[in-house]
Protein backbone atom coordinates (compact mmCIF):
# COMPACT_ATOMS: atom_id res chain seq x y z
CA UNK A 1 0.00 0.00 0.00
CA UNK A 2 1.67 3.42 -1.14
CA UNK A 3 2.92 5.38 2.04
CA UNK A 4 -0.03 8.29 0.87
CA UNK A 5 -2.73 6.43 1.54
CA UNK A 6 -2.00 4.49 5.02
CA UNK A 7 -2.96 7.27 7.26
CA UNK A 8 -5.85 8.14 5.60
CA UNK A 9 -6.93 4.34 5.46
CA UNK A 10 -6.00 4.17 9.66
CA UNK A 11 -7.70 6.91 9.82
CA UNK A 12 -11.18 5.78 9.01
CA UNK A 13 -10.23 2.66 10.60
CA UNK A 14 -9.71 4.19 14.21
CA UNK A 15 -12.80 6.08 13.05
CA UNK A 16 -14.67 2.51 12.70
CA UNK A 17 -13.14 0.89 15.88
CA UNK A 18 -14.11 4.16 18.09
CA UNK A 19 -17.72 4.01 17.04
CA UNK A 20 -17.35 0.15 17.96
CA UNK A 21 -15.87 0.90 20.99
CA UNK A 22 -18.18 4.00 22.21
CA UNK A 23 -21.42 2.00 21.37
CA UNK A 24 -24.19 3.53 22.63
CA UNK A 25 -22.42 6.89 23.00
CA UNK A 26 -22.42 7.16 19.19
CA UNK A 27 -26.19 6.09 18.13
CA UNK A 28 -27.44 8.99 20.49
CA UNK A 29 -25.10 11.98 19.13
CA UNK A 30 -25.80 10.71 15.71
CA UNK A 31 -29.42 10.15 16.31
CA UNK A 32 -29.64 13.89 17.58
CA UNK A 33 -28.13 14.90 14.30
CA UNK A 34 -30.81 13.39 12.18
CA UNK A 35 -33.28 14.59 14.30
CA UNK A 36 -31.96 18.21 14.09
CA UNK A 37 -31.64 17.74 10.20
CA UNK A 38 -35.75 16.67 10.56
CA UNK A 39 -36.61 19.40 12.80
CA UNK A 40 -34.60 22.01 9.96
CA UNK A 41 -36.22 20.73 6.80
CA UNK A 42 -39.17 22.31 7.02
CA UNK A 43 -37.32 25.55 7.63
CA UNK A 44 -35.94 24.97 3.76
CA UNK A 45 -37.74 22.57 1.95
CA UNK A 46 -40.09 24.93 0.19
CA UNK A 47 -36.75 27.06 -1.39
CA UNK A 48 -35.00 23.79 -1.75
CA UNK A 49 -37.73 22.31 -3.78
CA UNK A 50 -38.16 25.86 -5.85
CA UNK A 51 -34.84 25.50 -6.74
CA UNK A 52 -35.15 22.21 -7.80
CA UNK A 53 -38.26 22.65 -10.03
CA UNK A 54 -36.10 26.18 -11.76
CA UNK A 55 -32.78 24.03 -11.84
CA UNK A 56 -34.83 21.24 -13.80
CA UNK A 57 -36.80 23.35 -16.13
CA UNK A 58 -33.50 24.98 -17.11
CA UNK A 59 -30.89 21.98 -17.87
CA UNK A 60 -28.03 22.54 -19.92
CA UNK A 61 -25.70 20.72 -21.85
CA UNK A 62 -21.78 20.11 -20.78
CA UNK A 63 -19.45 22.74 -20.93
CA UNK A 64 -22.16 24.99 -21.12
CA UNK A 65 -23.89 25.39 -17.66
CA UNK A 66 -23.26 29.06 -17.16
CA UNK A 67 -26.79 29.98 -15.74
CA UNK A 68 -26.55 26.28 -13.48
CA UNK A 69 -23.57 27.14 -12.02
CA UNK A 70 -23.61 30.98 -11.67
CA UNK A 71 -27.11 30.10 -9.77
CA UNK A 72 -25.22 27.63 -7.62
CA UNK A 73 -22.03 29.77 -6.82
CA UNK A 74 -24.57 32.91 -5.89
CA UNK A 75 -25.98 30.73 -3.40
CA UNK A 76 -23.15 29.44 -1.50
CA UNK A 77 -21.47 33.01 -1.14
CA UNK A 78 -24.49 34.13 0.53
CA UNK A 79 -24.39 31.03 2.97
CA UNK A 80 -20.72 32.57 3.54
CA UNK A 81 -18.59 30.13 1.43
CA UNK A 82 -15.55 31.18 -0.34
CA UNK A 83 -16.35 30.40 -3.95
CA UNK A 84 -14.06 30.29 -7.04
CA UNK A 85 -15.72 29.65 -10.01
CA UNK A 86 -14.48 29.07 -14.09
CA UNK A 87 -12.56 25.65 -13.14
CA UNK A 88 -12.43 23.45 -16.13
CA UNK A 89 -14.29 25.67 -17.99
CA UNK A 90 -18.20 25.63 -16.02
CA UNK A 91 -17.24 24.24 -12.63
CA UNK A 92 -17.01 25.86 -9.31
CA UNK A 93 -15.65 25.19 -5.61
CA UNK A 94 -17.04 26.44 -2.14
CA UNK A 95 -15.50 26.36 0.74
CA UNK A 96 -16.42 26.35 4.30
CA UNK A 97 -13.97 26.11 6.49
CA UNK A 98 -14.89 25.43 10.44
CA UNK A 99 -11.69 24.49 12.57
CA UNK A 100 -9.15 22.31 12.26
CA UNK A 101 -10.24 18.95 11.30
CA UNK A 102 -10.03 16.55 8.40
CA UNK A 103 -10.95 17.90 4.54
CA UNK A 104 -13.87 15.97 2.84
CA UNK A 105 -15.25 16.68 -1.00
CA UNK A 106 -18.93 16.56 -1.43
CA UNK A 107 -19.64 16.84 -5.70
CA UNK A 108 -22.42 17.53 -7.48
CA UNK A 109 -22.48 17.18 -11.50
CA UNK A 110 -24.29 20.27 -13.71
CA UNK A 111 -25.10 19.24 -16.97
CA UNK A 112 -27.91 17.86 -18.49
CA UNK A 113 -28.61 15.45 -21.76
CA UNK A 114 -29.94 16.44 -24.87
CA UNK A 115 -33.41 14.66 -24.54
CA UNK A 116 -37.04 16.21 -25.24
CA UNK A 117 -38.39 15.65 -21.54
CA UNK A 118 -42.44 13.43 -21.78
CA UNK A 119 -42.52 13.41 -18.78
CA UNK A 120 -45.71 16.12 -18.33
CA UNK A 121 -44.65 17.39 -14.82
CA UNK A 122 -45.90 21.27 -14.66
CA UNK A 123 -42.16 22.26 -14.37
CA UNK A 124 -40.88 19.90 -17.18
CA UNK A 125 -37.63 21.42 -18.98
CA UNK A 126 -38.74 23.20 -22.57
CA UNK A 127 -35.62 24.42 -23.21
CA UNK A 128 -33.61 24.05 -26.05
CA UNK A 129 -29.80 24.94 -27.03
CA UNK A 130 -27.53 24.57 -29.48
CA UNK A 131 -24.98 22.28 -29.50
CA UNK A 132 -20.68 22.53 -30.37
CA UNK A 133 -21.75 20.94 -33.67
CA UNK A 134 -24.87 24.01 -34.28
CA UNK A 135 -27.96 21.40 -34.04
CA UNK A 136 -30.12 22.59 -31.74
CA UNK A 137 -31.59 19.76 -29.56
CA UNK A 138 -33.88 19.87 -26.22
CA UNK A 139 -32.61 19.53 -22.96
CA UNK A 140 -33.81 17.70 -19.72
CA UNK A 141 -32.78 16.46 -16.47
CA UNK A 142 -33.30 13.03 -17.45
CA UNK A 143 -30.00 11.51 -14.86
CA UNK A 144 -31.13 13.64 -11.94
CA UNK A 145 -28.12 16.25 -11.54
CA UNK A 146 -31.09 18.64 -10.63
CA UNK A 147 -31.69 16.20 -7.28
CA UNK A 148 -27.69 15.72 -6.83
CA UNK A 149 -27.69 19.83 -7.05
CA UNK A 150 -30.33 20.07 -4.64
CA UNK A 151 -29.46 17.87 -1.66
CA UNK A 152 -25.42 19.56 -2.20
CA UNK A 153 -26.64 23.30 -1.81
CA UNK A 154 -29.10 22.10 1.20
CA UNK A 155 -26.31 20.06 2.90
CA UNK A 156 -23.75 23.08 2.24
CA UNK A 157 -26.51 25.16 4.21
CA UNK A 158 -27.20 22.90 7.17
CA UNK A 159 -23.83 22.77 7.73
CA UNK A 160 -23.05 26.86 7.61
CA UNK A 161 -26.36 26.92 10.08
CA UNK A 162 -24.83 24.50 12.27
CA UNK A 163 -21.08 24.70 12.28
CA UNK A 164 -21.55 23.40 16.52
CA UNK A 165 -22.32 20.00 15.27
CA UNK A 166 -18.85 19.12 13.32
CA UNK A 167 -14.79 20.51 12.44
CA UNK A 168 -12.89 21.06 9.50
CA UNK A 169 -13.10 21.67 6.00
CA UNK A 170 -15.27 21.31 3.24
CA UNK A 171 -15.12 21.44 -0.42
CA UNK A 172 -18.67 21.68 -2.35
CA UNK A 173 -17.32 20.88 -5.92
CA UNK A 174 -20.08 21.63 -8.76
CA UNK A 175 -18.55 19.87 -11.80
CA UNK A 176 -19.22 20.33 -14.58
CA UNK A 177 -19.88 17.71 -17.93
CA UNK A 178 -20.69 14.62 -16.55
CA UNK A 179 -22.63 13.41 -18.56
CA UNK A 180 -19.56 13.24 -21.50
CA UNK A 181 -16.94 12.23 -18.91
CA UNK A 182 -15.06 15.19 -19.41
CA UNK A 183 -15.78 17.34 -16.34
CA UNK A 184 -13.61 15.97 -13.24
CA UNK A 185 -10.71 15.69 -15.55
CA UNK A 186 -10.84 19.39 -16.39
CA UNK A 187 -11.26 20.40 -13.22
CA UNK A 188 -8.07 18.41 -11.93
CA UNK A 189 -6.41 19.67 -15.27
CA UNK A 190 -6.73 23.23 -13.72
CA UNK A 191 -5.80 22.51 -10.66
CA UNK A 192 -8.43 21.78 -8.64
CA UNK A 193 -6.36 20.18 -5.92
CA UNK A 194 -3.00 22.20 -6.38
CA UNK A 195 -4.90 25.47 -5.97
CA UNK A 196 -7.18 24.65 -2.74
CA UNK A 197 -5.32 21.83 -2.01
CA UNK A 198 -5.81 17.71 -1.51
CA UNK A 199 -8.98 16.76 0.49
CA UNK A 200 -8.77 13.58 2.97
CA UNK A 201 -11.89 11.70 1.43
CA UNK A 202 -14.42 12.40 -1.52
CA UNK A 203 -18.39 11.81 -1.16
CA UNK A 204 -20.83 12.07 -3.73
CA UNK A 205 -24.49 10.78 -4.33
CA UNK A 206 -26.57 9.50 -7.35
CA UNK A 207 -30.04 8.82 -7.97
CA UNK A 208 -31.38 5.05 -8.61
CA UNK A 209 -34.93 4.87 -9.92
CA UNK A 210 -34.41 1.32 -9.04
CA UNK A 211 -34.70 1.91 -5.28
CA UNK A 212 -37.77 3.17 -3.68
CA UNK A 213 -37.81 6.52 -2.31
CA UNK A 214 -36.46 6.23 1.41
CA UNK A 215 -33.80 3.97 0.86
CA UNK A 216 -30.36 4.37 0.09
CA UNK A 217 -27.95 2.01 -1.46
CA UNK A 218 -24.17 1.21 -1.88
CA UNK A 219 -21.43 -0.79 -3.58
CA UNK A 220 -18.24 -2.13 -1.89
CA UNK A 221 -15.44 -1.82 -4.62
CA UNK A 222 -15.99 -1.02 -7.86
CA UNK A 223 -19.27 0.88 -8.62
CA UNK A 224 -19.13 1.90 -12.08
CA UNK A 225 -17.31 0.50 -15.28
CA UNK A 226 -14.59 1.88 -17.43
CA UNK A 227 -16.15 3.69 -20.41
CA UNK A 228 -13.99 3.79 -24.02
CA UNK A 229 -15.87 5.32 -26.85
CA UNK A 230 -15.03 4.08 -30.20
CA UNK A 231 -15.63 4.88 -33.67
CA UNK A 232 -15.61 2.55 -36.53
CA UNK A 233 -15.32 3.26 -40.09
CA UNK A 234 -16.74 0.56 -42.63
CA UNK A 235 -15.47 1.37 -45.90
CA UNK A 236 -17.11 -0.30 -49.29
CA UNK A 237 -17.14 0.67 -52.99
CA UNK A 238 -19.86 3.34 -54.16
CA UNK A 239 -21.87 2.57 -56.87
CA UNK A 240 -25.45 2.69 -58.23
CA UNK A 241 -28.20 1.30 -56.38
CA UNK A 242 -29.70 -0.60 -59.24
CA UNK A 243 -25.69 -1.92 -59.66
CA UNK A 244 -25.02 -3.40 -56.71
CA UNK A 245 -22.77 -6.27 -58.27
CA UNK A 246 -20.58 -3.14 -59.41
CA UNK A 247 -19.92 -2.06 -56.16
CA UNK A 248 -18.90 -3.25 -52.73
CA UNK A 249 -22.13 -2.28 -50.08
CA UNK A 250 -20.59 -1.36 -46.74
CA UNK A 251 -24.15 -0.76 -45.33
CA UNK A 252 -24.53 -4.51 -46.01
CA UNK A 253 -21.07 -5.06 -44.43
CA UNK A 254 -21.84 -3.04 -41.48
CA UNK A 255 -24.86 -4.72 -40.52
CA UNK A 256 -22.72 -7.90 -40.60
CA UNK A 257 -20.18 -6.29 -38.40
CA UNK A 258 -22.59 -4.99 -35.86
CA UNK A 259 -24.13 -8.77 -35.79
CA UNK A 260 -20.79 -10.15 -35.65
CA UNK A 261 -19.12 -8.11 -32.72
CA UNK A 262 -22.34 -9.55 -30.04
CA UNK A 263 -20.33 -12.50 -30.40
CA UNK A 264 -17.33 -11.06 -28.59
CA UNK A 265 -19.15 -10.91 -25.07
CA UNK A 266 -20.77 -14.47 -25.54
CA UNK A 267 -17.86 -16.67 -27.28
CA UNK A 268 -14.66 -14.37 -26.89
CA UNK A 269 -14.74 -12.82 -22.91
CA UNK A 270 -14.93 -15.13 -20.03
CA UNK A 271 -18.60 -15.86 -19.12
CA UNK A 272 -17.96 -14.17 -15.39
CA UNK A 273 -16.61 -11.03 -17.10
CA UNK A 274 -18.85 -8.10 -17.10
CA UNK A 275 -18.94 -6.29 -20.13
CA UNK A 276 -21.17 -4.39 -22.94
CA UNK A 277 -20.35 -3.85 -26.41
CA UNK A 278 -22.88 -1.54 -27.67
CA UNK A 279 -23.44 -0.01 -31.37
CA UNK A 280 -25.13 3.69 -30.52
CA UNK A 281 -25.08 5.31 -34.25
CA UNK A 282 -24.51 4.45 -37.91
CA UNK A 283 -24.16 7.00 -40.28
CA UNK A 284 -23.86 6.32 -43.79
CA UNK A 285 -25.26 7.33 -47.42
CA UNK A 286 -27.38 10.40 -49.00
CA UNK A 287 -29.76 8.53 -51.05
CA UNK A 288 -32.13 5.70 -51.63
CA UNK A 289 -30.30 4.81 -55.23
CA UNK A 290 -26.72 5.67 -54.16
CA UNK A 291 -24.51 2.77 -52.50
CA UNK A 292 -21.93 4.96 -50.38
CA UNK A 293 -18.38 4.34 -50.24
CA UNK A 294 -18.20 4.30 -46.15
CA UNK A 295 -20.73 3.54 -42.79
CA UNK A 296 -19.93 5.40 -39.30
CA UNK A 297 -20.44 3.64 -36.43
CA UNK A 298 -19.83 4.66 -32.92
CA UNK A 299 -19.61 2.14 -30.23
CA UNK A 300 -19.53 2.60 -26.21
CA UNK A 301 -17.77 -0.30 -24.75
CA UNK A 302 -17.80 -0.86 -20.88
CA UNK A 303 -15.42 -2.97 -18.60
CA UNK A 304 -14.07 -3.30 -15.55
CA UNK A 305 -10.48 -5.30 -16.21
CA UNK A 306 -7.85 -4.31 -18.77
CA UNK A 307 -7.18 -7.07 -19.99
CA UNK A 308 -11.29 -7.43 -20.80
CA UNK A 309 -10.67 -4.00 -22.75
CA UNK A 310 -7.79 -5.15 -24.90
CA UNK A 311 -9.75 -8.42 -25.86
CA UNK A 312 -13.14 -6.44 -27.23
CA UNK A 313 -10.59 -3.72 -28.94
CA UNK A 314 -8.57 -6.60 -30.51
CA UNK A 315 -11.64 -8.44 -31.65
CA UNK A 316 -13.16 -5.15 -33.35
CA UNK A 317 -10.36 -4.95 -35.30
CA UNK A 318 -9.95 -9.02 -35.74
CA UNK A 319 -13.80 -8.91 -37.01
CA UNK A 320 -13.45 -5.89 -39.42
CA UNK A 321 -10.20 -7.18 -41.08
CA UNK A 322 -12.17 -10.90 -41.71
CA UNK A 323 -15.10 -9.53 -42.86
CA UNK A 324 -13.22 -7.34 -45.24
CA UNK A 325 -11.38 -9.62 -46.71
CA UNK A 326 -14.22 -11.83 -47.54
CA UNK A 327 -15.50 -9.05 -49.61
CA UNK A 328 -12.62 -8.76 -51.63
CA UNK A 329 -11.47 -5.63 -50.29
CA UNK A 330 -7.74 -4.49 -50.24
CA UNK A 331 -6.04 -3.97 -46.76
CA UNK A 332 -6.39 0.08 -47.24
CA UNK A 333 -10.27 -0.53 -47.33
CA UNK A 334 -10.73 -2.49 -44.49
CA UNK A 335 -12.32 -1.17 -41.51
CA UNK A 336 -10.49 1.73 -38.98
CA UNK A 337 -11.20 1.54 -35.52
CA UNK A 338 -10.43 4.66 -33.40
CA UNK A 339 -10.48 4.69 -30.23
CA UNK A 340 -11.23 7.88 -28.22
CA UNK A 341 -8.66 9.16 -26.19
CA UNK A 342 -11.11 10.62 -23.48
CA UNK A 343 -12.02 8.17 -21.41
CA UNK A 344 -13.95 7.21 -18.26
CA UNK A 345 -12.38 5.39 -15.73
CA UNK A 346 -14.03 2.79 -13.21
CA UNK A 347 -15.44 4.32 -10.30
CA UNK A 348 -14.29 2.63 -7.30
CA UNK A 349 -15.68 2.99 -3.88
CA UNK A 350 -12.78 2.50 -1.14
CA UNK A 351 -14.30 -0.13 0.80
CA UNK A 352 -12.99 1.34 4.69
CA UNK A 353 -14.77 4.82 3.94
CA UNK A 354 -18.10 2.83 2.92
CA UNK A 355 -18.01 0.78 5.68
CA UNK A 356 -17.26 3.48 8.14
CA UNK A 357 -20.70 5.65 6.65
CA UNK A 358 -22.63 2.67 6.28
CA UNK A 359 -22.14 1.83 9.77
CA UNK A 360 -23.25 4.72 10.65
CA UNK A 361 -26.24 4.66 8.47
CA UNK A 362 -27.05 1.96 9.95
CA UNK A 363 -27.06 3.08 13.87
CA UNK A 364 -29.81 5.79 12.58
CA UNK A 365 -31.38 3.76 10.36
CA UNK A 366 -32.26 0.41 11.65
CA UNK A 367 -34.28 -2.25 9.27
CA UNK A 368 -33.79 -2.81 5.08
CA UNK A 369 -32.97 1.30 4.39
CA UNK A 370 -29.61 0.87 3.80
CA UNK A 371 -29.34 -1.97 0.69
CA UNK A 372 -26.01 -3.39 -0.76
CA UNK A 373 -26.28 -2.81 -4.67
CA UNK A 374 -24.82 -4.63 -7.42
CA UNK A 375 -22.01 -2.95 -9.60
CA UNK A 376 -23.27 -1.23 -12.95
CA UNK A 377 -21.75 -0.67 -16.19
CA UNK A 378 -22.76 2.67 -16.51
CA UNK A 379 -20.19 5.40 -16.44
CA UNK A 380 -19.39 7.80 -13.80
CA UNK A 381 -16.16 10.12 -13.82
CA UNK A 382 -16.79 10.93 -10.24
CA UNK A 383 -13.83 8.35 -9.19
CA UNK A 384 -11.43 10.85 -10.93
CA UNK A 385 -11.70 12.61 -7.66
CA UNK A 386 -9.73 9.89 -6.08
CA UNK A 387 -6.50 10.28 -8.07
CA UNK A 388 -6.06 6.57 -8.82
CA UNK A 389 -6.83 5.40 -5.19
CA UNK A 390 -4.57 7.92 -3.50
CA UNK A 391 -7.68 9.63 -2.00
CA UNK A 392 -11.04 7.28 -0.68
CA UNK A 393 -14.27 7.96 -2.77
CA UNK A 394 -17.86 7.02 -2.18
CA UNK A 395 -20.73 7.38 -4.23
CA UNK A 396 -23.90 6.10 -2.65
CA UNK A 397 -27.14 5.63 -4.64
CA UNK A 398 -30.25 7.31 -3.65
CA UNK A 399 -33.91 5.69 -4.58
CA UNK A 400 -36.03 8.19 -5.76
CA UNK A 401 -39.38 6.04 -7.30
CA UNK A 402 -42.63 6.29 -5.20
CA UNK A 403 -42.72 3.18 -3.65
CA UNK A 404 -46.38 2.79 -5.02
CA UNK A 405 -45.00 2.91 -8.35
CA UNK A 406 -42.21 0.52 -7.40
CA UNK A 407 -44.84 -1.86 -6.66
CA UNK A 408 -46.19 -1.71 -10.14
CA UNK A 409 -43.11 -1.63 -11.49
CA UNK A 410 -42.98 1.27 -13.48
CA UNK A 411 -39.92 2.08 -13.47
CA UNK A 412 -38.41 4.67 -16.13
CA UNK A 413 -34.79 4.33 -16.18
CA UNK A 414 -32.46 6.86 -15.86
CA UNK A 415 -31.98 8.70 -19.69
CA UNK A 416 -35.23 8.17 -20.72
CA UNK A 417 -37.40 11.20 -21.55
CA UNK A 418 -39.99 9.59 -18.55
CA UNK A 419 -38.12 9.78 -16.06
CA UNK A 420 -39.33 12.06 -12.72
CA UNK A 421 -37.70 10.89 -9.58
CA UNK A 422 -40.30 11.74 -6.65
CA UNK A 423 -37.99 14.71 -5.78
CA UNK A 424 -40.12 15.95 -2.69
CA UNK A 425 -39.15 12.71 -0.76
CA UNK A 426 -36.09 11.91 -2.54
CA UNK A 427 -34.22 15.24 -1.52
CA UNK A 428 -34.63 14.86 2.47
CA UNK A 429 -33.66 11.99 2.52
CA UNK A 430 -30.28 12.45 0.47
CA UNK A 431 -29.91 15.60 2.99
CA UNK A 432 -30.34 13.37 5.58
CA UNK A 433 -27.67 10.59 4.30
CA UNK A 434 -25.04 12.85 3.41
CA UNK A 435 -25.36 15.30 6.44
CA UNK A 436 -25.07 11.99 8.47
CA UNK A 437 -21.95 10.56 6.63
CA UNK A 438 -20.26 13.57 6.68
CA UNK A 439 -20.59 13.95 10.48
CA UNK A 440 -19.72 10.48 10.85
CA UNK A 441 -15.90 11.94 9.34
CA UNK A 442 -16.21 15.53 10.94
CA UNK A 443 -18.20 15.18 14.38
CA UNK A 444 -16.26 17.21 16.84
Amino acid sequence: MPRRILPIVLLFLALSAQAQRAGQHVLPALTAVLERVRAWWPQVADSTLALYRDLHAHPELAFQERRTAARLAAALRRLGLEVHEGIGQTGLIGILRNGPGPTILVRTDLDGLPIEEQTGLPYASRNRVERPDGATVATMHACGHDVHMSVWLATARFLAEHRNLWRGTVFFVGQPAEEIGAGAAAMLAEGLYARFGRPDAALALHVDPNLPVGTIGYVLGPAFAHVTSVEVTIYGVGGHGAAPHRATDPIVLAAQYILAIQTIRSRILDPMEPAVVTVGYIRGGTQQNIIPDRVELGLTIRTYSAEARRQILDALERIGRGLAESYGLPPERYPRVLVSPTETPSTVNSPELVRHVVEAWRRVWPGERIQERRPETVGEDFGRFGLDGQIPTFMFRLGTTPPEAFQRGQLPTLHSPFYGPDAERAIPVGLEAMVIALLSLMGP
